[in-house]
């Protein structure tokens, strides 16, 4: 890996702190050491923490001990948040706080234990999908629990020429409720959905390929929990395309696989990344507050 020191001479507000950042031998991917969010942040050590996750897409802060106002404080210097649609699983007093977990106490989930099934952007299915997810270990199993990313920039950058030339302008649509049901069917975690509930996820339309509006790379932008189709293309042909796009953006060579560690902190630009849950076995506890931060609408 390689190393660069962080260290802020002349901080504009909080104190400098000695972090450093290490690209990992992976596709995307960095891990931040050092970072102490019990002490303001400096803006030239933010600036330097946004350009990494602009270059990497993915950063694992290692050892970060923190409160949930510290993570929902540092989400915000990135953004506004968004609240999940399943606000039943928001940490109480922290609606902004979507609890990951498969622990049940007094026979009900306290939090979402299937987030990630399927591969997916963060809220895709949203007028306004998110910048990044902020994720940060509270409780680990011993085995499983994995995290995968995928790289969407270099899905597009090799995508075949026939292929690139299919999505050029075209558009899909996405809906939360595309795997819901199916979703219901599998687990304990996902509660019928309220009128109101259904109406804060209609379907909407995104571009395939979006750009993105930090770097101007060029991204894939379906997935296979919430793209349900191209718009104006034969619903036969529509499903061949989609799939096809689908196994492309996931090779194992676009694909940074995180092993969690206690204290972890994983923040992912949703604009260049796919992820997905790789799965806890039954009888280990898993528990994860998530933030997640509004982005732009995709052009």
């Amino acid at each position: 890996m390689t190393t660069l020191s962080l260290i802020d001479d002349a901080p504009s507000e909080g104190v400098a702190q000695r972090i450093d950042i290490r690209a990992f031998d992976a596709p995307l991917g960095a891990e931040v050491i050092g970072l102490d969010l019990s002490k303001p942040l400096s803006q030239a050590d933010f600036a330097r923490i946004h350009r990494a996750h602009l270059d990497h897409h993915v950063l694992v802060f290692r050892d970060l001990d923190i409160t949930p106002e510290q993570q929902i404080a540092f989400s915000r210097r990135f953004g506004p948040l968004q609240i999940h649609v399943l606000h039943q699983f928001g940490l109480g007093g922290h609606p902004e706080v979507l609890i990951v977990s498969n622990i049940i106490e007094n026979g009900k989930p306290i939090g979402l234990g299937d987030a990630g099934h399927f591969w997916h952007s963060d809220l895709s299915y949203k007028e306004k999908p998110s910048l990044g997810s902020m994720l940060h270990a509270q409780e680990l199993p011993a085995t499983g629990g994995d995290t995968l990313f995928s790289n969407q920039h270099l899905a597009w950058d090799t995508l075949p020429a026939h292929l690139q030339k299919a999505v050029q302008g075209r558009a899909a649509e996405h809906t939360y409720l595309a795997k819901y049901a199916e979703l219901q069917k599998r687990s304990p975690w996902r509660p019928n959905l309220t009128a109101a509930q259904i109406a804060e996820v209609k379907p909407v339309v995104h571009p395939i390929v979006r750009t993105h509006p930090e770097t101007g790379r060029k991204a894939l932008f379906v997935s296979e929990h919430f793209t349900t189709r191209v718009i104006g293309m034969p619903e036969d042909e529509s499903r061949v395309l989609l799939d096809e796009l689908f196994a492309h953006s996931v090779r194992a060579d676009f694909v940074y696989r995180h092993v969690w560690r206690d204290r972890d902190m994983v923040f992912w630009d949703n604009r260049s990344v796919m992820h997905l849950a790789a799965g806890t076995p039954d009888d280990q506890r898993r528990k994860l507050y998530r933030t997640t931060i509004e982005g732009d609408a995709p052009f």
